[in-house]
């Protein structure tokens, strides 16, 4: 069940942030971390990958693979799956929590944004709301995938789609915005 969206009142203006300097300092950590032990590892180095994710608080289940270039906000609020995938250049910008299930794949250049403003407000307020995506999804290339949004077991998302709202399970959606064009038939994961 995906959580309400959170909101962040301690912004007194729109320059000021949202996060203590602690998490500040964590974030950065993060950054250089990332940057300096995983950016540059070939491929097969997905399990050194897995163990710097861990450092830094992902929850990892089983065998996900992360690619070297994905891009990761903030990893504590990481949740990988057995078998999940995390592609080339897929950024999960993780300010809310993102759960990613069992064999979903998360191609090449998907934007999976946790994060928006209250745009009623002059101080533009940060909210958060959690992605999660269920078992056996495939999330095409260059998709974005808005706040707040489920992605039901089996699902797929066509390339290039602007998911704003919750996907059924065994469905295929496309389109901007992504619309169901149809249902997934044949073998599918219990």
């Amino acid at each position: 069940m995906i959580q309400p969206a959170r909101y962040f009142s301690n912004q007194t203006n729109s320059n000021s942030s949202p996060w203590t300097i602690s998490m500040r300092i964590k974030m950065l950590a993060w950054q250089f971390a990332w940057k300096l032990l995983c950016a540059w590892t070939p491929k097969p180095a997905n399990r050194w990958r897995l163990i710097v994710l861990k450092m830094f608080g992902a929850k990892i289940y089983g065998r996900p693979f992360v690619h070297q270039r994905a891009r990761i906000q903030i990893p504590w609020h990481l949740t990988l799956r057995h078998r999940a995938t995390l592609g080339d250049r897929a950024n999960a910008y993780s300010l809310g929590e993102i759960e990613i299930g069992e064999h979903s794949t998360i191609a090449q250049e998907v934007y999976l944004c946790t994060g928006t403003h209250d745009f009623s407000k002059s101080a533009l307020n940060l909210m958060t709301a959690p992605i999660h995506i269920g078992k056996g999804v495939f999330v095409g290339a260059r998709s974005f995938v808005m706040p707040g949004v489920e992605i039901g077991a089996n699902a797929v998302v066509g390339a290039c789609s602007l998911v704003l709202g919750d996907v059924p399970p065994n469905s295929i959606v496309a389109g901007h915005p992504a619309k169901l064009i149809g249902l997934r038939t044949g073998e599918l994961l219990a």
